[in-house]
């Protein structure tokens, strides 16, 4: 199971759910404090801003992140939940439960998931440039990408309601 939320929700989150694992996307100095009971090696965190265009002093979500996203996704063993987040837990840590999903479920229909996705979270915008990076990475030949543009931006919200996305449907 993957339990996303925002940056404020991270330690109710992870210990609400057992997560051992922690995945956290971050702009450059945004700081985020391990929750104890996840161990420095099962904790990911990916510097980047939340931008789908390149812009001056911004770090723009690349392949190396999601390399990097989809090997630490890979070497969860599912025993326990995996925790993703983000500043607000609406547009990085969405599209990474999804890229996650459609990665580790890799015959799971990807407008199914993203529907899925759009039910558990009404706020989740995930980020384009993830999205379009992962599709090319896992051969998807453009369906994550227009699966996510058929769910459109998520209604509005300063942050986004936790939620626990499956990885099988």
């Amino acid at each position: 199971m993957i339990h996303v939320c925002s940056l404020a929700k991270v330690e109710e989150t992870v210990a609400k759910t057992g997560a051992e694992r922690l995945l956290s996307l971050l702009a450059a100095g945004t700081e985020v404090v391990r929750p104890a009971s996840i161990a420095r090696e099962n904790h990911l965190h990916l510097v980047m801003h939340d931008i789908a265009v390149a812009q001056d002093g911004m770090t723009m979500p690349g392949e190396e992140h999601v390399r990097n996203l989809l090997d630490f996704a890979r070497q969860w063993n599912r025993a326990r939940p995996l925790v993703v987040h983000c500043y607000a837990g609406i547009s990085r840590s969405t599209a990474s439960a999804y890229i996650i999903a459609a990665a580790l479920s890799p015959k799971r229909d990807e407008v199914e998931l993203a529907q899925t996705l759009r039910v558990l979270s009404p706020s989740a915008t995930p980020n384009p440039r993830l999205i379009a990076v992962a599709d090319a990475l896992l051969d998807r030949n453009g369906r994550m990408i227009e699966a996510i543009e058929a769910i459109g931006r998520g209604a509005d919200a300063f942050e986004g309601t936790p939620f626990a996305l499956k990885i099988d449907a």
